[in-house]
Parts: C-alpha cells; structure tokens; sequence
C-alpha cells in the first residue's frame, strides 16, 4: 500500500509527463553469475552511450557514462541475491528515463528522473538454444527513414505488438520486418539485430537511423572480425535469406539465436 501525499504527488506527475509519447527511453542489460560465484555484467558503458544517444533525440537531458553505470552497479548489488544460479537464467536490469515534471503539452518535460529497476529471468530458451521462426511481414513496417527507429524510446515497441501476435497466431515465434520504403531489405525483428552468413561471410542490415543499435551485434560484429570472417553492414535483400548458409539473431534476451 503506497502511504505519503508526497509520494502520491510525485507519482501523479510522473504519470502525467511519461504518459506522452516521446518523453521516455529506456535500456536494457543483464546480471550473471558464474560457477566461481562472480557477477558480471555485458558492457553497460555501451548502454549508457546508447541512452545518450536516444536522449539527445528526443530533447532529454541523460545520465553521464559513469553515473549509468553506477546506477546499474548499485542496482544488481543490492539484488544480488535474486541473480539465478548459474546457466539457470540471469538478473535483468531496465534503465528508464521518463519525463516527470508537471506537464501534458507537446514539449520536453521540465523535469526527468533516472531511475533503474531488475527483475531475475529464467533463460529465453527452456533448453539451450532453439531456433526463432521468423514470419516476413509485409504489411506493418517498424520504423521510417527520420523517425526514431534507432533510438530505444518506449514508442517504438507498443506498434509491433499487433504484428507479433498476428505471427504467434500463425505459428510463428515473431516477425522478421522489411524497409519501410521499398518493402524489400531486411530491417530486423521486433526486438532483435539479424544476421545473414554466407561462406566466409558475415552480413547485418546496416545502420541507417532504423534500426537500434544492439549491444550483442556490435559485440558479434567485432568477434566475427577478430576470427577472420568478413563483415558487411549493409542492405540486405530479403531473397538472400534464400541463398544464406545459415541465419541468426542477436540481442539482450535471445543471446544469439539461430533461425
């Protein structure tokens, strides 16, 4: 039960400011425990440099480098003990900036907050790994060249949800989506970068202002280079997925999938 007309207050006007579009952004990360009993974390300063970035678009003052990365620190510390065992799953940890200064109008919020929160996770897959089954929509697009499709803003997952759940009603476990102006180049899925390997071959959709900038892809596309492969950002059409040796996705929750 939430006592404190203070609390209340200040609960209202966050409510009243985040509730307009455009005025949240959030991240996403994960806490795991090893067999010696450590607890790492997978490269929160790029996180904190990505939350930069989104704020910066949509007018938001953010945390530096140093104060995410505390935050997200502090956080995982003070539940460690919720952290799965290890191989069992992994403590998630959402970083949110939300505008909550007394406001409803079209403009920037007077004020934000930065606050982090974690909740523990079994792993996306019961056993190992699976393979996603991607439904190639054609009708619904994620974002469009000038938008914020690039940035983690909270609009930007809401739309998909109707596309995800037309996939999951045909059997799909999500939706794979194309370019918004030539209905015909990889973008990626609902909440994950995609990759196509062809020989020696590594290919992903390049960045374009689209697509978000995934952690684990740039993690991926940095190890595929230091073992020799080739790595191409570029546009992809959607019939190399035909001619592809194998394909997989990348992201916070799946790891690395295949397909």
């Amino acid at each position: 039960m939430v006592q404190g007309s203070s609390y209340i207050c200040s609960l209202v006007q966050s409510l009243r400011s985040a509730s307009f579009p455009s005025k949240g952004i959030y991240e996403g990360t994960k806490a795991n425990r090893t067999e010696d009993g450590r607890i790492l974390l997978f490269r929160p300063d790029q996180n904190a440099t990505r939350m930069m970035h989104g704020a910066e678009r949509l007018c938001m003052p953010s945390p530096s480098i140093q104060q995410f990365v505390d935050a997200v620190k502090e956080t995982v510390f003070a539940n460690k003990r919720w952290i799965p065992p290890p191989g069992k799953g992994s403590l998630y940890v959402r970083p949110l900036l939300v505008g909550t200064g007394p406001i409803l109008g079209l403009a920037p919020a007077p004020e934000y907050t930065f606050l982090v929160y974690a909740s523990p996770v079994r792993n996306y897959f019961k056993d190992g790994t699976a393979p996603l089954n991607l439904y190639i929509d054609e009708e619904f697009v994620r974002a469009s060249p000038g938008g914020a499709g690039g940035v983690k803003t909270i609009t930007n997952y809401a739309p998909v949800l109707k596309a995800i759940s037309r996939a999951k009603d045909r059997g799909f476990s999500d939706v794979l989506y194309l370019d918004a102006v030539n209905r015909k180049y990889l973008e990626e899925v609902s909440s994950c970068n995609i990759f196509i390997v062809k020989g020696n071959r590594i290919s992903t959709p390049a960045i374009s202002g689209t697509i978000l900038q995934g952690i684990t892809r740039k993690s991926i596309l940095e190890i595929a280079r230091d073992h020799g492969y080739q790595v191409e950002e570029r546009a992809i059409p959607v019939d190399d997925l035909g001619d592809a040796d194998e394909v997989f996705c990348t992201g916070t929750a799946v790891g690395v999938a295949p397909n």
